[in-house]
């Protein structure tokens, strides 16, 4: 009997499980020379979006310190030619995209079930772009297959391709998520923005590598069925550690949407780090065991996560530890505003390079052990070290103080309402205490942020709500001292500040004081307290001109329709204070920006 005539003991089934298995493992039905020309274009387009927005913020630079220069001794005459846009196309583009919210006016307002369930925020119309355009490139990433080929193959196709766009996503995941990410001042944009690019690519990053996993249990339940898949991922360690990875991934999608975060932030920071740490154990294993063409991804990642972590840790040390002493925190419990909180004195052990509107992330180890929290800086103080010298003949006489002009001592002071977790520990242990402070030992990592400069604008509008002061008085400050030396183009600075009541004005009262005695501040600097709710109508009473106090509620619509008459040049606004304050100025500012009017907005925001 010829062989092609013998008996056979094989079924159809088991020759197309023959068929599958070699697509189930290894390399075999994946496009890796495809693979490698998307990852080009998907690196080429994030390179040209880096392009556009660093040739944007050059642009954006380079107007407002030719401003700057121009405008330093110039007087309010002087300044009127740049009050005035000289062209229709960037008031509209501000108008439409650049500070426009996503439908109408929600951006920053959180969505909220209830008190305790915080859904989130809303993208601005740019951000959702941008996002738009990378889901919508990955998807089309992973949808170009070869379909015309059999299913095995397709299927291997795509968990080639899926587990490689995924490996190529946490290079970005990975630089987006360290707050010193070289590109906050390279591109003059916030860590609050990386930080929403960054749960977006996470959720990507964790999508490509679940659908790399279902398409390998396609194959391998099409050749082995479930049983086979059992006893891969059991018995197969490149299987086992990338079932981990993607398991933790997929951990940390389920953890991660605002409603959980919001609720239980800090065990949902020590969560998602136990898993990012575990997916890249998992994703590292995988890799090597599999000698995938892909690995220098992760050790990239990997590589990226260990130079910022070491970045943080040197930037801690140096700050807070030195031979003689440590970082000092003194905490004092402010009450009687309605609105429980806390003013916090830090004096470093070195010096601090303190510009307006930058933030620290503070360490207290006696009230929260490993819980780091961020805080806008409301005043900074910079003193010579003073030494005492002690007349050993004498004991009972002291020298007089010398100061040491070579060392200096900083004293960073911050303003923490009491909400969850670490503040209200913190108000209630200084509440608790006979004189209402305490001083304790801790540390403070930093400085972040304080970007954006106000020099080159004649007119400063500085918006705040509540404990938002702790942005804008520091702005205060500096235009104050410019302007008295002459070397910024500010005119004129207005503070307008919603508060609850009289009382939350003690806060800050120090400071004001302070600057209410600085040179030329009546000519500057005008005050706009507005009181939500005064206990009556007697405590709300304008004593000058200049300092102003309103029963209500702040209508930014009205603040800026009369300011923008008398400005001066090209004008300023900022806006620190809860989400649905900060909408409304936003949205003020849009109504005028298309008028021709030079008006530039700037929102300072912790979106975690």
């Amino acid at each position: 009997m010829p062989p092609s005539m013998a008996p056979s003991n094989s079924t159809p089934a088991d020759s197309a499980a023959k068929e599958i298995l070699p697509y189930t493992y290894g390399l075999t039905g994946v496009d890796i020379p495809l693979d490698e020309a998307l990852t080009k274009i998907l690196w080429l387009s994030i390179g040209c979006l880096c392009l556009i927005v660093l040739c944007v913020r050059f642009g954006q630079m380079a107007n407002a310190h030719l401003r700057h220069l121009l405008n330093l001794n110039a007087s309010p005459l002087q300044q009127s030619y740049w009050s005035e846009d000289r062209t229709r196309i960037w008031p509209r583009l501000k108008k439409s995209l650049l500070y426009a919210p996503l439908w109408k006016k929600r951006h920053n307002r959180e969505l909220q079930l209830s008190r305790a369930m915080n859904v989130g925020t809303l993208p601005s119309r740019l951000h959702t772009l941008i996002l738009s355009v990378y889901l919508i490139s990955n998807i089309v990433y992973c949808m170009y297959l070869d379909y015309g080929d059999p299913k095995a193959k397709v299927m291997a196709e795509l968990r080639g391709r899926t587990g490689h766009l995924s490996l190529v996503n946490m290079l970005p995941l990975f630089v987006l998520a360290g707050r010193n990410n070289p590109f906050i001042p390279l591109l003059r944009v916030s860590f609050d923005t990386y930080n929403l690019f960054h749960r977006w690519i996470g959720r990507v990053v964790a999508m490509e590598a679940i659908i790399h996993t279902l398409a390998w249990a396609i194959n391998e339940h099409d050749a082995k069925g479930m049983k086979g898949i059992n006893n891969g991922l059991h018995s197969v360690p490149f299987l086992s550690y990338g079932l981990l990875a993607t398991v933790a991934l997929a951990a940390i999608m389920v953890q991660a949407p605002s409603i959980v975060r919001h609720a239980f932030y800090e065990t949902f920071l020590h969560i998602h780090q136990l898993l990012a740490i575990l997916t890249i154990v998992g994703v590292k294993v995988h890799c090597e065991l599999g000698n995938l063409p892909s690995q220098g991804y992760i050790n990239w990642a990997i590589a990226i996560w260990v130079i910022e972590r070491a970045a943080r840790l040197f930037r801690i040390l140096y700050r807070n530890v030195s031979p003689r002493r440590l970082t000092r925190v003194t905490v004092e419990a402010l009450e009687g505003s309605g609105i429980e909180a806390c003013r916090v004195s830090i004096d470093l052990v070195r010096p601090w390079r303190y510009t307006p509107g930058c933030h620290l992330y503070i360490y207290l180890p006696t009230i929260s052990l490993w819980m780091n929290h961020p805080f806008s800086i409301a005043w900074s103080e910079t003193r010579p070290t003073i030494n005492i010298i002690v007349d050993e003949k004498l004991p009972q006489r002291k020298s007089s103080c010398v100061e040491l002009s070579s060392r200096t001592t900083t004293t960073l002071s911050l303003i923490i309402a009491k909400r969850t977790g670490m503040t209200a520990k913190l108000f209630d242990k200084a509440r608790a205490s006979a004189t209402g402070t305490f001083t304790t030992y801790g540390m403070v990592e930093g400085p972040y942020g304080g970007l954006d400069s106000l020099h080159s604008y004649g007119t400063v509008i500085l918006f705040a709500a509540g404990v938002g002061i702790t942005h804008q008085i520091g702005h205060v400050r500096e235009l104050l001292e410019g302007h008295a030396a002459g070397t910024i183009a500010t005119q004129r600075v207005v503070l307008v500040w919603s508060v609850k009541n009289t009382e939350t004005l003690e806060w800050v009262r120090p400071w004001m004081d302070e600057i209410l005695q600085m040179p030329n501040r009546k000519q500057v600097l005008k005050v706009l307290l507005f009181v939500t709710k005064p206990r009556s109508a007697r405590e709300v009473v304008s004593r000058s001109e200049t300092v102003q106090m309103f029963p209500g509620r702040c209508n930014p619509n009205v603040v800026l329709a009369k300011e923008m008459i008398g400005r001066i040049g090209a004008v300023g606004v900022t806006v620190c204070g809860p989400g649905a304050f900060a909408d409304e100025v936003r949205g003020a500012v849009r109504g005028i920006v298309d008028e021709g009017k030079t008006i530039d907005f700037v929102e300072e925001s912790f979106t975690w």
